[in-house]
């Protein structure tokens, strides 16, 4: 019981922190508006075109197989440091996960979303 009350405690004032911080960055923000302060700067030289372009689809699907390997990175590791006491069934469960992922992989270089040209 005394544990919950420990957590608890922390848990509220943490939020009190939270909502207290954001409540100073509202009082204490200069609010003068100015064309000089709603202008864009770009180390000193005037904006000449629009900040907003367009991408191409294929750096967002790198950037998705990226985290997607990454996250697998992160999901292997700890089965890699505790596997002398992991059962069997845990690293047949590991290659599934694998496998499956090396089955998107191959599905991803078959639609040849990995190509730059």
């Amino acid at each position: 019981m005394k544990e919950l009350i420990c957590v608890s405690i922390f848990i509220v004032l943490s939020a009190l922190l939270a909502i207290a911080m954001i409540l100073a960055g509202f009082i204490c923000q200069y609010r003068r508006k100015s064309e000089v302060k709603e202008s864009t700067y770009e180390c000193g030289l005037e904006p000449f075109n629009d900040a907003r372009i367009k991408f191409d689809v294929k750096y967002f699907n790198y950037a998705i197989l990226f985290l997607i390997f990454d996250i697998e990175t992160i999901f292997l590791y700890p089965f890699a440091v505790k596997l002398d006491s992991l059962g069997m069934f845990a690293v047949i469960e590991a290659f599934v996960f694998v496998g499956l992922l090396l089955l998107g992989l191959f599905f991803v270089i078959k639609k040849k979303m990995l190509r730059w040209i």
